[in-house]
């Protein structure tokens, strides 16, 4: 009762208008469930009518792409695309190939530390149930987890898994994309400044009323609540998103359990904790952040700066790392230090300060 009493609360914050400049500009918030989590979109327009419009083409641009994406929709393509493992190509729409083509384009570039086919091995794990699988039923899966096995044919627009009871899960992805995707529907709809953030992963352009960047609290990921960060970030046309280790686990004889798992082990990554990455499209700083996160701290940073990314990154001991050019736009705060409730539960991006 008391989750659902905050939820609600929550909720009433992000419909109402927020601060007027003297141009007459508001910031205007609402919230929806889509995507499997709650995605907030926060407008500067003049009218609260004008805000209302933008938004609601912004959010059925992100049911429409859900439709395509869900994993546990019958309906949807990636479904259609997984059934037909190892049997025949899959005819998809142009959105659902753009991010299977963005998929394994980060896949090769991170020589496979971001895998979307790594769900045949995630879904052994049961982490509301706290069990994991044996060693020899994770070495049994492992062969149907490779990037390389997804055939994409550009001409034909189809999608094929070479082999039989090979998935994907758009899950480390989608979210990033469909950020993306709210943003262009929000320029198309007369919208200067805006930021959308779909759970932990946020894309913002523009500037709020008085010509302020938007701000966003990363979470310090071994903070006693939720809403402990560990830093700020100034955000201007750009995107951040986060991957930790607390967002999905459990504790097995001291050892945390989490749901990030290197595609080439079966098994949960070790050496860091949380990252955080940022640059221009949400859909890269989505998938680079599990990336980066499997990686490991040095191989991690190299690979952001090879995508002209930044990331901050915490290791298993809480010492953070981050890429020189992030260091003129983040402030670090003590790791004792307690945020305000921001408006939103993001995993990882703590609302907007």
């Amino acid at each position: 009762m008391q989750r659902l009493l905050f939820i609600v609360l929550t909720l009433a914050l992000m419909t109402s208008p927020l601060s007027c400049s003297l141009r007459n500009e508001g910031t205007f918030r609402r919230s929806e469930f889509l995507l499997d989590t709650i995605v907030t979109i926060t407008v500067v327009a003049d009218s609260e009518n004008e805000a209302d419009n933008a938004i609601e083409k912004a959010f059925q641009e992100i049911k429409r792409l859900g439709g395509l994406v869900d994993f546990f929709s019958p309906e949807s393509e990636i479904s259609a695309i997984n059934r037909n493992a190892g049997i025949s190509p899959v005819a998809v729409s142009p959105d659902t190939y753009a991010l299977l083509e963005k998929a394994a384009e980060v896949s090769s570039r991170t020589n496979g530390a971001f895998d979307i086919t790594v769900g045949a091995v995630v879904s052994l794990y049961d982490f509301h149930r706290k069990t994991r699988p044996s060693g020899a039923l994770i070495k049994e899966r492992l062969p149907l987890v490779n990037f390389r096995d997804v055939i994409l044919d550009r001409n034909g627009q189809t999608a094929f898994l070479r082999r039989k009871g090979m998935t994907v899960d758009a899950g480390g992805i989608a979210k990033g994309y469909a950020a993306d995707r709210a943003v262009e529907v929000l320029k198309s709809a007369g919208i200067k400044a805006a930021l959308v953030a779909v759970a932990g992963d946020i894309r913002a352009y523009g500037l709020k009323p008085g010509g302020k960047p938007w701000k966003v609290g990363i979470r310090d990921p071994r903070g006693k609540s939720p809403d402990d960060i560990i830093a700020v970030l100034e955000l201007r046309d750009a995107a951040v998103s986060t991957s930790g280790d607390y967002e999905r686990f459990f504790m097995e004889d001291g050892k945390r359990i989490h749901h990030l798992i290197d595609p080439k082990t079966g098994y949960p990554a070790r050496g860091v904790m949380s990252v955080t990455v940022v640059g221009p499209l949400a859909v890269y700083t989505d998938s680079l952040a599990t990336a980066l996160f499997i990686s490991g701290i040095e191989k991690g940073l190299d690979i952001a700066g090879t995508f002209g990314y930044d990331a901050l990154m915490i290791d298993e001991t809480g010492g953070t790392h981050m890429t020189d050019s992030l260091k003129d736009r983040i402030t670090l705060r003590p790791r004792t230090k307690t945020a305000p409730k921001p408006a939103t539960r993001n995993f990882g991006i703590k609302g907007e300060y």
